[in-house]
């Protein structure tokens, strides 16, 4: 990686402790945090009209036709959402840890970088707790913490431990595809099996879902026990997401994902990035026609799907690309969803836990199939790319950001732009 390696973050981290002035702002950050951000809502939104299980427990019946739109819906989020952009909300995620942080001999700007894991924590818990159980933000909250004792490593560190750790487990997660493939899952992730805490019958998972379409409380006990599982579970995690923050902490202090590293770069990673995302692909199209339950591709689908970080980057590659050859108009329309993330990220929570299973919703829950659930995704995705710019025409940052920097910096910040002299 050539380097523009930095030292100390920019002063937008500071500024007085006060609002991120937009002459700080880096564009690119914010573009691919808004392009993160509109595509997490595309894996997650399964989740909000169906029971986790289902996703976890093979041998099930798809409770949804097995027609071309539902297979192909499913392949689309599988082969070019699924953990890309997770991945990629993950790395940025490693980059603000130092952006608000500074380095570690930076006491005042630790303390503040602590109380905002701190409030993290709290809105992931309330998120969480009694809005939807796939929430990420206590998840990082807590990972945080770990990476920010490691926010004055070097780029160069940073880049070989963070992608080291997201090789190793992209490695073992094929080797893993492989042997199941080869030799079976020894009957434990059937329905119904042992050592799976998501696995259900199919009689549990039509009385999850008449619980989740008869409203409060009983969604809201579902809510909270998938929830409580999932916060376990999530722990197993730990190691990936703390590699995929030191990688992109890693590749700002490179100069990568600001936009400053030589063109040919990038060219070889969307190239990478491409010719795994065509495999992966290819395979997974053919393992998603095929009949329930059956692999004919012996695991190459899951390897394939092993290795979402290295699509991430090649997602990334070709937005700075776009950017910096002429096109920045349309990269220019996710800077104002990156800036407003947390606003957004929770906006797509009320809404699609409103429309699927809230008391004062249509119940939707468990009536949409893959295929039908991409027109949702995409209301959504028009609805936060025209309000986020209209909303920042007038605030200096999304209501949710503002609350989560008043509770950090323990004082009224500005929301409102000041009025043109």
């Amino acid at each position: 990686m050539a380097a523009v390696e930095l030292q100390a973050p920019p002063p937008a981290a500071d500024a007085t402790l006060g609002p991120v002035r937009p002459a700080d702002r880096i564009f690119t950050l914010d573009m691919l945090r808004g392009w993160a951000i509109l595509g997490i809502l595309a894996v997650n939104a399964m989740s909000f009209v169906w029971p986790v299980a289902l996703e976890m427990t093979t041998g099930l019946p798809e409770p949804w036709p097995h027609n071309s739109s539902n297979i192909l819906g499913a392949w689309v989020t599988d082969v070019f959402f699924q953990d890309k952009f997770r991945s990629m909300f993950s790395m940025l995620f490693g980059v603000s840890i130092f952006l608000i942080g500074g380095e570690r001999f930076d006491g005042p700007r630790g303390q503040l970088l602590r109380r905002r894991l701190f409030w993290l924590a709290v809105f992931g818990l309330v998120h969480g707790a009694a809005f939807w159980f796939g929430d990420i933000l206590l998840h990082y909250a807590y990972c945080g913490l770990i990476v920010m004792v490691m926010r004055s490593w070097k780029a160069s560190r940073l880049i070989w431990v963070g992608g080291g750790l997201n090789l190793l487990f992209g490695l073992l997660s094929a080797a893993a595809m492989l042997a199941e493939a080869a030799f079976g899952g020894g009957g434990g992730g059937q329905a119904g099996g042992g050592g799976n805490p998501f696995a259900v019958t199919p009689e549990a998972l039509t009385a999850t879902i008449h619980a989740y379409q008869s409203g409060w409380p009983a969604a809201q006990i579902e809510n909270l026990k998938a929830w409580a599982i999932l916060q376990a579970a999530s722990l197993t995690l730990v190691p990936i997401t703390v590699g995929l923050m030191l990688l992109g902490l890693g590749l700002f202090k490179a100069g990568f994902l600001t936009g400053r590293a030589p063109t040919w770069i990038y060219l070889v990673v969307l190239i990478l990035g491409a010719a795994n995302l065509a495999f992966f692909g290819w395979h997974q199209w053919i393992e998603a026609n095929a009949a329930p339950g059956e692999d004919p591709t012996g695991g190459l689908a899951g390897v394939g799907g092993s290795f979402a970080p290295l699509i991430t980057l090649g997602y990334a590659s070709l937005l700075i690309l776009m950017t910096r050859f002429g096109l920045k108009p349309l990269t220019q329309l996710l800077a104002p969803v990156g800036r407003m993330a947390f606003t957004n990220y929770l906006t797509q929570t009320l809404i699609m836990s409103t429309l699927f299973y809230m008391p004062w919703g249509p119940h939707w829950f468990g009536t949409m199939g893959p295929g039908a659930l991409w027109g949702v995704v995409a209301a959504v995705w028009i609805a936060q790319l025209i309000w986020s710019p209209l909303w920042l025409s007038v605030f200096t940052m999304g209501p949710l950001e503002w609350l989560w920097r008043c509770l950090t910096y323990r004082r009224m910040v500005p929301l409102r732009k000041a009025p043109l002299a």
